[in-house]
């Protein structure tokens, strides 16, 4: 096992501007706190985000591995030539004072490699740059090098099949760049963390943090069998994470070359041991783990179940069952957030007006009015901003949303304003800075705004836009098949039913269900009482969902044939709960797949699936243990309630805000589902309930519906 407590992989990026999706930034984790992989536009961003990493490692005293695929050195006679010394690090620190990278990716590394270009005879070594920029020290091909007398690979690079050099700048595999950069923000980290965090192998010791060199492609074979990543990076810096987490570092960091190279040259960690690696990488973890297949075990001698023993006995067992994948924005409406969102821009991004008026310097005016401002020619207005400046002593008429003019910071309300197109007269006193909004009063750029398991909104998706979030970091659908079973169903309601036939209601009741809960619903059909046929059913159904819901048949008389398949094939759980309505609910695997057996009458489908079926798929989906939000109304009904056992009753509220329950408590009553609008919770306990006592009524709203 690793020797560290925690592992980053940082798939880096030279993008000169902020990007999402592939070839852009990705951090893969493994170990303590690991998480699906993040993408984050911007180096800034990336580098506050591991600044954060680091801080909460130190502070739980944990042992972190940090690893950059970019090179730590440069060819054997760089460094000495450039700095004096045969150090790599020497090579950051020089980058560090010269390497100019903005919160937006703009950056001079073109430049910054000219310049080394320049320290060299002949031409080089550093080659590429985008057409049309002049910059004659540094060649836009790699043949016109000559002279400059440097190697083209690293000792390290000989081992890595496919590694490009590092003096290549631009288009694909240009580790140049990317090294440029990052060197000199890994130069920052040092300067910031200081004695805490080392570079291997050109520093020895344990200290907590340790950054290192990598390079993806080491794991390429798994990457190719992985499933559920929005990318390929993804599959990458998450596979290669739990790679290093899991293999034998004694091994890896062993020096591998001569001292003087390892200071000099730097080293890729892993680089020859591409077999011990795979070999690390434990196989079911590719995609999300299956639930063990004891997972619904009951411990022994559990008879009747409370509801919140079998809801606690849900939470604890299961666990997010999806992938991830990346989506724009716009299409992310209801899908489950595999990663916290960061602002890339403020909102507003500049201060702006709140009102069309008239804007000045408020130090301008004197005394408590009333005044009389000159105007400046021209205006500021939403998407056109003012040019130019505001003298102090003038105003300039100014609209809703428009950036506030240099010189203005103060806006009067046009209703309250007289004007001639020359002045602008006004009452006084006014409040500085009135009306206007300060820019990133609402979210500063760089700010966490919404976090990993979180179920977008409309509005969420409204903040992600004005924030500049193109694309998300989404779990993949779940998958919810729904299966009926019985002789006495009819799967079309439109067909001609004999008396002893009934029609299916309960799935296209569960399938709705699902889909309004933001799964992907699986419709797996009816199956008569034949035990192949629901076999086969439940077998295709393990192909293709991640979860099947399952409505009658999961009793123990002579037709149940989904509890008994179940118990010879899925290692059944029948959980007897302490529930009226809907007593039995029968919980197994299939195939890995885990299946929750619903009672066949309708109501009692209804009210287990949304007692049950909500806080379990959603935890299932990534997004959580979705616990309904219930609140206590007076009663407008009358029931005495025996002990032993928690009741749902459909009910709604009246005309006065009390809860009323509909007349009869019949569980096949189904259009007492659709007079309900909500659920009234009884307690285990014995109750009197009369006109006026209080009661925990649930709107189905809360239950997601």
């Amino acid at each position: 096992m690793s020797q560290f407590d925690r592992v980053l992989v940082v798939d880096w990026s030279a993008n000169a501007t902020p990007k999402l999706g592939a070839d852009s930034i990705w951090i893969g984790s493994a170990g303590a706190g690991a998480v699906p992989p993040r993408n984050i536009s911007t180096r800034a961003a990336s580098m506050q985000a591991l600044r954060i990493e680091i801080a909460s490692a130190l502070r739980a005293g944990q042992r972190m591995l940090v690893a950059f695929d970019i090179g730590f050195g440069f060819p054997r006679g760089f460094a000495a030539h450039l700095t004096g010394r045969a150090e790599a690090l020497a090579v950051w620190d020089w980058l560090a004072a010269r390497i100019t990278d903005d919160a937006r990716n703009g950056n001079n590394r073109f430049e910054v490699a000219a310049e080394i270009n320049r320290h060299f005879p002949g031409i080089g070594p550093f080659w590429g740059r985008p057409n049309g920029r002049d910059l004659p020290d540094l060649p836009a091909k790699g043949n016109a090098r000559t002279g400059h007398g440097l190697e083209e690979l690293r000792e390290t690079e000989a081992l890595c099949s496919g590694a490009h050099p590092m003096w290549k700048l631009y288009t694909t595999g240009s580790v140049g760049s990317q090294s440029l950069l990052g060197q000199a923000h890994l130069a920052a980290l040092r300067q910031e963390f200081g004695d805490a965090l080392s570079v291997w192998p050109m520093q020895q010791g344990a200290a907590p943090i340790v950054l290192v060199e990598t390079y993806l492609s080491l794991i390429d074979p798994a990457v190719k069998l992985a499933q559920g990543y929005a990318c390929k990076d993804a599959a990458q810096v998450d596979l290669l994470a739990r790679a290093f987490h899991h293999a034998d570092m004694t091994q890896l960091m062993a020096a591998p070359a001569a001292r003087e190279t390892l200071r000099e040259e730097g080293w890729i960690l892993g680089a020859g041991h591409d077999a011990h690696l795979l070999a690390a990488l434990d196989a079911p973890a590719l995609t999300p783990p299956r639930l063990r297949n004891d997972c619904f075990a009951m411990p022994q001698g559990v008879d009747w179940v409370p509801v919140d023993t079998a809801l606690d006995r849900l939470r604890a067992v299961l666990h997010p069952l999806t992938g991830v994948e990346d989506v724009p924005v716009h299409q992310a409406g209801g899908r489950v957030l595999a990663q916290d969102l960061v602002a890339r821009r403020a909102n507003p991004p500049a201060a702006n007006s709140a009102v069309d008026g008239y804007g000045f310097a408020h130090d301008s005016l004197q005394g408590d009015g009333p005044y009389t401002l000159p105007l400046v020619a021209g205006r500021a207005a939403a998407g056109q901003p003012f040019a130019g400046a505001v003298a102090r002593g003038y105003a300039v008429r100014i609209l809703t949303g428009a950036i506030l003019p240099e010189g203005v910071d103060t806006v009067v309300l046009e209703e309250d304003c007289a004007s001639d197109a020359a002045r602008v007269a006004f009452d006084g006193p006014v409040k500085p800075r009135i009306n206007t909004r300060k820019a990133g009063e609402d979210v500063l750029a760089g700010v966490p705004f919404l976090h990993i398991g979180r179920r977008l909104t409309p509005a969420d998706l409204a903040l992600a836009s004005a924030l500049g979030v193109g694309h998300v970091q989404v779990h993949r659908r779940l998958r919810v098949g729904v299966l009926s079973t019985g002789d006495e169903l009819l799967a079309d309601p439109g067909a001609d039913a004999q008396p002893h036939q009934i029609f299916d209601a309960n799935r296209p009741m569960l399938l709705d269900i699902a889909r309004k809960w933001g799964h992907a619903p699986v419709d797996l059909g009816h199956m008569p009482d034949d035990p192949s046929r629901i076999s086969a059913a439940l077998d295709a159904g393990a192909r293709e969902c991640d979860v099947i819901l399952t409505s009658g048949g999961a009793s123990a008389g002579d037709e149940d044939h989904v509890s008994r398949l179940l118990r010879e094939t899925g290692n059944l759980s029948s959980w007897r709960i302490a529930l009226k309505p809907g007593r039995p609910l029968a919980l197994a695997l299939w195939g890995g797949v885990p299946v929750l057996g619903l009672p066949g009458n309708p109501v009692a489908a209804f009210v287990c699936t949304l007692v049950f079926g909500r806080p379990a798929l959603s935890l299932m989906a990534g997004c959580g243990w979705q616990a309904p939000q219930g609140f206590m109304v007076e009663a407008a009904f009358t029931k005495s309630k025996k002990p032993g056992r928690r009741e749902y009753l459909r009910a709604r509220l009246d005309a006065q805000g009390r809860a009323e329950v509909f007349a009869s408590e019949g569980s096949g009553r189904i259009s007492g589902l659709s007079w309900a609008e909500g659920l009234v919770e009884l307690p285990d306990c014995a109750a009197q309930i009369g006109p006026g006592v209080m009661v925990r009524y649930i709107p189905f709203s809360s239950f997601g519906l």
